[in-house]
């Protein structure tokens, strides 16, 4: 079709009173474009225009503007792993953090996938993402681990993952503590509860004469394992492409073994859980950053320097996934970073607090 160029600087329809037919199409449909273009966007029925970069709506009141659909994945920070003193006392593993998305079919806790947020142009939404809980140093009785903390988006919560229990057979001491994903028991004691559709429970320790056994920490798509012979494996995370590439979060710790027995240390679940310690000279392995992974439990042994360190829980994540036709501001509290996979904006929030909003 010919392009028709009008030179002059005014054009006046004042004496018309119908309307400008704009080019029209869906969001897929758009053309590279130039700076300057008009479209009429045919998916969400809004005029739209390309700006040195991207296309973008024209502005419009935001009462007029009707809500949109964003899509989550929201992580606390795991539970760090526990930790004992001397004498074959191993401590279990710690508890991934919750995990809640809207993204694919499933969520934590073998649960289907949440309904997406429904957002509005021009609001607040505070965004908090949660820091794994600190590794504690050995002691008796003293060794229980720390809880993570809680990740945030708008009214999404994540639970906080579940410390792992001390490995000093200490009663509850030495007990997982519950969170978005339970921590494993440390010695002859029960792993802690997981937080129903974000997460799995811990496993519960063993004990072989003067010997305890620490658990996995539970993860977002499997409960940790018991301790036996060997510590147990930390519970699997799970894989959620809401990125546009497969990422697997929230696995949980493993637990203590090994110090005057025969057994193996546990592994950590997939999705960034924290292997138990393998000698009485190494502190438990961390949690992933921003998988929300537990942290591993301990091995230990009397003739060893004792006193090891749990592994810190891995800190969480959020990710929001929205129409390429919006734009996002964020506050300084937040790090952030925003992709693009086809007509969507991906935005991650790896740490901070501090509210968002829509353009």
């Amino acid at each position: 079709m010919a392009t028709n160029k009008v030179t002059t600087n005014v054009i006046d329809m004042s004496g018309n009173t119908g309307g400008l037919v704009w080019a029209k199409g869906t969001t897929a449909q758009r053309p590279a474009g130039v700076a300057g273009d008009v479209r009429l966007n045919t998916t969400d029925n809004r005029l739209e225009y390309k700006d040195n970069t991207e296309w973008k709506r024209f502005a419009e009141t935001s009462a007029s503007l009707p809500p949109f659909a964003v899509d989550f994945l929201v992580v606390a920070g795991g539970g760090s792993g526990g930790s004992g003193y001397g004498n074959g006392y191993h401590s279990g593993g710690g508890g991934a953090g919750g995990l809640r998305t809207s993204f694919g079919s499933t969520s934590g806790g073998g649960s289907s996938a949440e309904t997406s947020f429904t957002a509005q142009l021009s609001t607040s939404y505070t965004v908090t993402v949660g820091a794994g809980g600190a590794g504690v140093a050995g002691g008796v009785c003293g060794g229980k681990g720390n809880n993570g903390n809680d990740s945030v988006f708008a009214t999404i919560t994540s639970t906080a993952g579940g410390a792992g229990g001390d490995g000093s057979d200490c009663g509850a001491v030495s007990q997982g503590n519950t969170g978005g994903s339970g921590g494993g028991g440390g010695g002859n004691n029960a792993g802690g509860a997981g937080t129903a559709n974000q997460g799995f429970a811990g496993g519960t320790g063993a004990q072989s004469g003067d010997v305890t056994i620490g658990a996995g920490g539970g993860g977002a798509s499997a409960v940790g394992a018991n301790g036996a012979t060997n510590g147990g494996n930390g519970g699997n995370g799970l894989a959620v492409s809401i990125t546009g590439s497969s990422v697997t979060y929230a696995g949980g710790g493993g637990g203590g073994a090994g110090g005057y027995s025969s057994g193996t240390p546990g592994t950590g679940g997939t999705g960034g859980g924290g292997n138990a310690g393998t000698s009485g000279s190494q502190n438990g392995a961390n949690g992933t950053t921003n998988t929300g992974g537990g942290g591993g439990g301990i091995y230990t042994c009397g003739a060893c320097s004792g006193n090891k360190t749990g592994g810190t829980g891995g800190s969480g994540i959020v990710i929001l996934r929205y129409p390429n036709t919006y734009t996002i501001s964020v506050g300084a509290g937040l790090t952030s970073s925003t992709t693009t996979d086809g007509s969507d904006k991906i935005t991650s929030f790896t740490a901070g607090t501090d509210t968002i909003s829509f353009s």
